[in-house]
C-alpha cells in the first residue's frame, strides 16, 4: 500500500504541476449549423408591426401637442398650488393680526373700565347737574314688530 501511495506522489508531482495539454476551443464557425425556423406570421400582424414602428406626420404632430398639452396642465397646476400657498400664509398672517388687535380692545377695555369711577359720576350727576334716577310712571315700554332697530328720531307711540 505505501507503494502504490508512493507511486501516486510520483505521478501526482509529476502531472500535478505542469500545465495540461487541452484541445483548443472549437469557433463558432466550426460548430454545425442549425437552420432557422422562420415563425409563420400571418400578413395582418406583420402590417400591424410595420405600422406601429412606423411614425407618419399627424401621429407627431398629434404626439407633440398632447406633450405641451400635459406641460401646460403641469405649469398651471404648478402656479395654481403656489397662489394658494401664498394666500393661506397671507390668511394666517391676518389672523394673527386680528388675535393681536383682539387682545390690544380687551386690554384697552379692561383700563377703561378700570379707570372709571361710577361713584364719581354719580355724585357729579347728581349733585352738579341735579339729575335724578326716574320714576316707574315716567318709563313708557312698546314692542315694535316691524324691525329689530329703533330709529333715532322716529315717532314713539303712544299708550
Amino acid at each position: 500500500m505505501a507503494a502504490k501511495r508512493r507511486e501516486a506522489m510520483r505521478h501526482e508531482y509529476i502531472y500535478g504541476n505542469t500545465a495540461r495539454v487541452m484541445e483548443p476551443v472549437k469557433r463558432r464557425e466550426e460548430y454545425p449549423q442549425r437552420p432557422v425556423r422562420r415563425r409563420v406570421v400571418s400578413y395582418s400582424v406583420r402590417r400591424n408591426q410595420e405600422m406601429a414602428l412606423h411614425m407618419n406626420l399627424p401621429y407627431v404632430i398629434l404626439l407633440t401637442l398632447a406633450a405641451f398639452c400635459v406641460l401646460v396642465i403641469c405649469v398651471n397646476y404648478l402656479q395654481i398650488q403656489s397662489a394658494m400657498t401664498t394666500r393661506l400664509s397671507h390668511i394666517e398672517e391676518l389672523e394673527k393680526q386680528v388675535e393681536q388687535l383682539k387682545a390690544e380692545n380687551d386690554a384697552t377695555e379692561t383700563r377703561i373700565n378700570t379707570c372709571i369711577d361710577l361713584d364719581y359720576i354719580y355724585k357729579v350727576a347728581t349733585e352738579e347737574l341735579g339729575m335724578v334716577y326716574a320714576n316707574r310712571d315716567q318709563v313708557l315700554l312698546y314692542d315694535k314688530t316691524e324691525s329689530e332697530y329703533v330709529r333715532q328720531y322716529e315717532d314713539i307711540p303712544t299708550q
